[in-house]
């Protein structure tokens, strides 16, 4: 078969059948956009929140005993500094603080500003912060939630935390998280470690966990070890075992995605291989007629291939481009909310874009090759019988 002979009949069928292709289009770009927009998503919270743990300690120690976290003596910071590998133990205090105008919850982190360790994960999720000034008064920083929260209220640089005593503690607003930290830190504040001590009702002398840098990692497990055999009434979390967590999490959210995805794939194409297994008198007459002209076996199924084969890879591309405005340039609503919850304040962290080859290699194989092979299977079994038992 000639190439311009070849090229005129494809265009001739685009042409013809041009309301059925685009209605397949459209439909077909839908689809391809629902799981694009969903592995983005994915992939873009992954990406920050990876950054995020960047600045995390290597080991966090709780006190647990029967099935309970209790409050850990700050003098097992002491002793984890002593043990050879060990940067820093730094105490910390968090807990949760009640919200009553909206019934929601504030995490509150304190942490030791005079800690060097501390100072400079703090400079990876704020802009610019002076620990001396920071201590003159008691400031904190909070997330991006937290701000629009006394935004809405009207909370003009300071708000007033109400103790388990039921004293007043006003506190004032030093700054903000960068967006780069927001999927994590949207409902938090920080602020010195005694601060949080008197806010959230722990003793002095106690810590609700203890956070511990390792420089060589090769000796985390050393140092694991060692820490299981100097207290056993409690329970170490690595940073791996963080970055587990949530990697399962949003595996788990996604694949309910992908799974409802792959039900509507299927659907779609059983329908599709339907309208090509009962091929109307036109379009089998119109394969007869290709026969009789000259066309091989072989020449209609690549021209039929050719045909579909545009209209799959238009709808993967078109759907790849609504996946990518929905989710990196409208910061893809209720998606979003979905992978990062809805039972606390809302989130409103903006996507950073991250899309490798991987991700678009996987949403053109679940779509364009199922595509494909619904086509040609039909198609084929009209081209093998004789032109004129078609023609009948």
């Amino acid at each position: 078969m000639q190439n311009k002979e070849y090229l005129n009949f494809l265009a001739a069928l685009l042409f013809k059948y041009r309301v059925k292709h685009l209605w397949v289009i459209f439909i077909s770009s839908l689809l391809v956009a629902i799981i694009a927009s969903t592995l983005f998503v994915t992939s873009s919270i992954k990406k920050d929140i990876n950054l995020t743990l960047d600045s995390q300690a290597d080991f966090v120690v709780q006190k647990y005993r029967a099935g309970k976290v209790l409050d850990i003596p700050v003098k097992w910071a002491d002793e984890f500094n002593e043990i050879n590998g060990v940067k820093s133990a730094s105490p910390r205090v968090y807990g949760m603080h009640f919200y009553e105008p909206l019934e929601t919850y504030f995490m509150i982190v304190g942490v030791d500003f005079f800690d060097a360790s501390v100072e400079q994960n703090l400079q990876k999720l704020v802009d610019k912060i002076d620990v001396s000034e920071f201590l003159s008064r008691n400031n904190m920083i909070i997330g991006s939630g937290v701000k629009k929260l006394f935004d809405f209220y009207e909370y003009k640089g300071k708000y007033n935390f109400r103790p388990p005593d039921r004293s007043i503690k006003k506190v004032f607003i030093y700054g903000e998280f960068n967006e780069e930290s927001q999927i994590i830190t949207n409902d938090m504040i920080i602020m010195d470690i005694n601060l949080a001590r008197e806010i959230l009702g722990l003793e002095k002398n106690y810590a609700t966990d203890i956070a511990i840098e390792v420089p060589n990692k090769l000796e985390l497990d050393m140092i694991k070890s060692k820490l299981i055999v100097s207290h056993f009434d409690m329970r170490i979390i690595s940073k791996d075992d963080i970055a587990k967590y949530y990697e399962n999490l949003f595996n788990y959210k996604g694949g309910v995605f992908l799974a409802l995805y792959i039900l509507s794939l299927v659907t779609f194409l059983l329908i599709l291989f339907q309208r090509y297994s009962t091929i109307i008198y036109s379009d089998a007459k119109e394969i007869a007629i290709l026969r009789t002209s000259g066309f091989k076996i072989s020449d209609v199924i690549w021209l039929k291939l050719s045909e579909n084969f545009i209209i799959s890879v238009s709808s993967y591309m078109i759907g790849i481009i609504i996946a990518y405005i929905y989710v990196f340039i409208f910061n893809a609503p209720l998606i979003k909310e979905i992978f990062l919850g809805f039972n606390n304040l809302s989130n409103s962290a903006i996507l950073s874009p991250n899309i490798d080859l991987s991700t678009l290699l996987l949403v053109f194989l679940i779509f364009v090759v199922p595509f494909m092979l619904v086509v040609v299977i039909p198609v084929w079994r009209i081209s093998i019988r004789e032109p004129v038992e078609v023609m009948r």
